[in-house]
């Protein structure tokens, strides 16, 4: 109980619990609460299930994957008599001003669907004399070119391009083949072609209509050869996943009956695992002293697509060398400082331990939040590619004379009858781009916005019923007297229904306050996006404290609302009532939150590391091949960080699952320890419900902070007098 000296500490921060004879744990007899939220978050599901209704009606996914002709037909789309044409040719690339242009649609000349790309030079003046080239020269040419047709004729309709260069496909796009002989822009190892007409042009004039390809070519190497990557070791991947699984699983069983010598098993394996990447860096450094372009710096280097070539410079090295030894060194001060605050840490960690052991169903609890996550962000893609693609085709007039109606809307149905086609002979009805002018086109982008923050209400609200659903159950497991009689049959479903029944209101509201933060900084790095090429430093500076401040901001909410949804699966009170309850809670306990939950968070955050870092090494030595044993049995990768990235980061995701279920644990029970301290005194008419063994150390801790406290008052008390009396003097 708090000491007299408290009473003005308990006012700033509200009155202590009283004890309750009838307070046998989560209240049973409850109402609903934040019913106007509930409402408003059923309607917003709603209205999000109608946009996506919408989006797949108006949408056409085939927009995005299959390139479009100038009849706005799909290219190599299965079921049609384009099938066998998956590329997209260009009658006169040099009409198109960048690649954007031709990414976008909006190329001002024929474009027709090819089963090729052209690999030869050839005018349509010299095939049409050789009846063979000729043949060879319609594949590219519109339907209806006959043999008896002149060329003027067929160059007047627009049936045939005047020239063909070679070209690649990129993009499932017909690219001339551009390259580099002695300085000199070529084409077909070519620095001059024919244009058509007879005239000669410098190979670098089709440099404007494919400038800056390049770097988006090298670019999509590096994506089919990570693509390529993925299909060859996915097997292994998935195999790595699972040992991260298993190993997980196997730690939290061990914590359940070995919670102490595992806790310290953790912290010497994670030094030892960076000690070993720190050697194995170190030894990479020595390796390549000496050898040629070692010694070059990553500034010099620059970017580059490959990216296994940074691992052939020791400067690369060295860095990782040093980031691994800063971390081993602070993991290693902090274990120091902290050392007696881990003892009581580990005891709280034992002590979820068999709530977890009464609570079995709780580790697989993160699958169904899993689940329902993956729902969420399927909706949302699937979404947001209908809604990107539901645009409809527009054709525009296109004439390389002087026309009245040029860039004008038209209709190719019925063009070459129309009064457009009549001012203008050599005019053409082509598609231009996909767009639209109704009011469903205009709202298109408040239809995208809308998107992405139910995306973030959703996402929140299936975070925040996992947490409020564990906290009930292991708050059933604290307050009962006899755990075997007392508890739930099946704690996790019944909190799972109580929150459900009476609390989806609370857990929207909590989770519409996050996503608005959360949406404000998607708009915010918007912004800092859209204003990266201004100077203004103020603008620059402005924008950099917005984003710290919400950051932390949006630190703090995730703090306060998981705190109290533990409150509200305790007690059944609204979300605002159960947030003050929970702060000020917290608050008369600070140095208890601050020396005792964090550090039992920073334990399970080395469990965590330690797996990660244990899968890690593995998946490195496979599919690197530097073990002899797997060289023949790993697969044969373009780059080999793809996997390792992968088993990496998935395996922190498999163990952040699993320790989640612990570390929401711990938050429970250390907010009932605290209530349970406020309600009893240990007595025999008002018990303590904590073990005696968490009571006995909490209280040895608490303790010691009551005498550190009372010998920093006395020695403050013993100095004032002594400078009163110099003062005096």
């Amino acid at each position: 109980m708090p000491e007299e000296g408290e009473g003005e500490f308990y006012g700033k921060n509200g009155e202590p619990r009283k004890y309750d004879p009838s307070f046998k744990g989560p209240i049973q007899n409850r109402g609903c609460t934040d019913i106007v939220c509930c409402i408003l978050f059923i309607i917003a599901i709603l209205a999000y299930i109608a946009v996506g209704i919408l989006a797949w009606s108006q949408g056409d996914p085939r927009k995005v994957i299959y390139p479009t002709d100038s009849r706005g037909q799909f290219c190599g789309q299965a079921g049609t008599p384009l099938a066998n044409k998956p590329l997209l040719f260009y009658f006169n690339i040099m009409k198109c001003a960048s690649p954007m242009v031709l990414l976008e649609f909006q190329c001002p000349t024929t474009q027709m669907c090819v089963e090729k790309c052209p690999e030869k030079f050839m005018t349509l003046v010299k095939a049409y004399t050789n009846r063979k080239d000729f043949e060879d020269y319609k594949i590219f040419c519109k339907d209806g070119v006959t043999n008896t047709m002149g060329i003027p004729q067929i160059l007047s309709l627009g049936l045939c391009p005047a020239m063909l260069t070679p070209s690649r496909p990129f993009t499932r796009r017909c690219f001339p083949a551009l390259g580099k002989k002695g300085g000199v822009v070529t084409v077909g190892n070519n620095s001059h072609f024919d244009d058509g007409s007879g005239t000669m042009r410098d190979a670098k004039d089709l440099v404007d209509g494919v400038k800056n390809a390049t770097v988006v070519i090298e670019a999509r190497q590096v994506v089919m050869k990570i693509f390529e990557d993925y299909t060859q070791s996915w097997y292994w991947i998935l195999i790595g996943l699972v040992l991260a699984m298993l190993t997980s699983l196997l730690f939290i069983v061990l914590l359940r009956f070995l919670a102490g010598i595992m806790v310290w098993v953790m912290i010497v394996l994670v030094i030892l695992v960076i000690g070993y990447g720190i050697f194995h860096c170190y030894m990479e450094y020595a390796a390549l002293k000496g050898e040629a372009g070692a010694n070059v710096t990553l500034q010099e280097l620059g970017f580059q697509t490959d990216f296994a070539v940074y691992l052939q410079i020791r400067q690369t090295w060295l860095a990782f060398m040093i980031i691994l030894a800063i971390v081993d060194v602070i993991i290693i001060l902090l274990l120091i400082f902290l050392r007696k605050r881990i003892l009581i840490a580990i005891a709280l960690i034992k002590e979820a331990s068999r709530a977890v052991g009464h609570v079995m169903s709780s580790l697989f609890y993160p699958l169904f939040t899993f689940v329902l996550l993956a729902m969420v962000i399927a909706f949302w893609a699937v979404t947001a590619v209908f809604l990107s693609t539901s645009n409809e085709p527009i054709y525009k007039v296109f004439n390389e004379t002087v026309c009245d109606h040029s860039r004008k809307t038209c209709d190719p149905a019925n063009y070459s009858t129309s009064e457009e086609k009549a001012h203008c002979p050599d005019s053409e009805c082509l598609f231009a781009f996909y767009g639209g002018e109704t009011a469903y086109h205009k709202y298109l982008i408040g239809l995208q916005f809308y998107n992405v923050f139910l995306f973030f209400w959703c996402a929140n609200f299936v975070t925040a019923l996992g947490q409020m659903t564990l906290a009930g159950a292991f708050a059933s497991y604290y307050w009962a007297v006899n755990k075997s009689d007392d508890m739930p049959a099946f704690p996790v479903f019944s909190a799972l229904g109580r929150s459900l029944r009476y609390h989806t209101g609370t857990l929207a509201f909590g989770s519409l306050i996050l996503s608005i933060i959360q949406i404000i900084r998607v708009l915010l790095e918007y912004l800092d996006h859209k204003l990266k090429g201004a100077h203004n430093k103020f603008t620059k500076f402005l924008l950099c404290c917005l984003k710290c401040c919400f950051w932390c901001l949006e630190k703090c909410i995730k703090f306060l609302n998981r705190n109290a949804y533990i409150m509200v699966a305790i007690y059944g009170k609204n979300f605002c009532t159960a947030a003050r309850d929970a702060f000020l809670l917290l608050m008369r306990n600070m140095i208890r939150v601050a020396v005792l939950d964090k550090v039992t968070d920073f334990l399970l955050f080395l469990g965590k590391l330690l797996i990660v870092g244990l899968v890690g090494i593995f998946a490195f030595f496979f599919f690197s091949g530097r073990v002899k044993a797997f060289e023949d049995t790993a697969p044969h990768l373009h780059y080999y960080w793809v996997p390792i990235l992968t088993v990496v980061v998935g395996s922190y995701l498999i163990a952040h699952g699993f320790f989640s279920v612990y570390a929401m644990c711990v938050d429970t029970l250390f907010l009932c320890f605290c209530e349970d301290l406020e309600r009893n005194d240990g007595s025999a008419e008002r018990p303590y419900y904590m073990s005696s063994t968490l009571r006995e150390i909490l209280w040895k801790n608490a303790a010691e902070d009551a005498s550190s406290s009372s010998a920093r008052q006395q020695d403050d008390g013993e100095v004032r007098p002594k400078q009163d009396q110099e003062d005096a003097a």
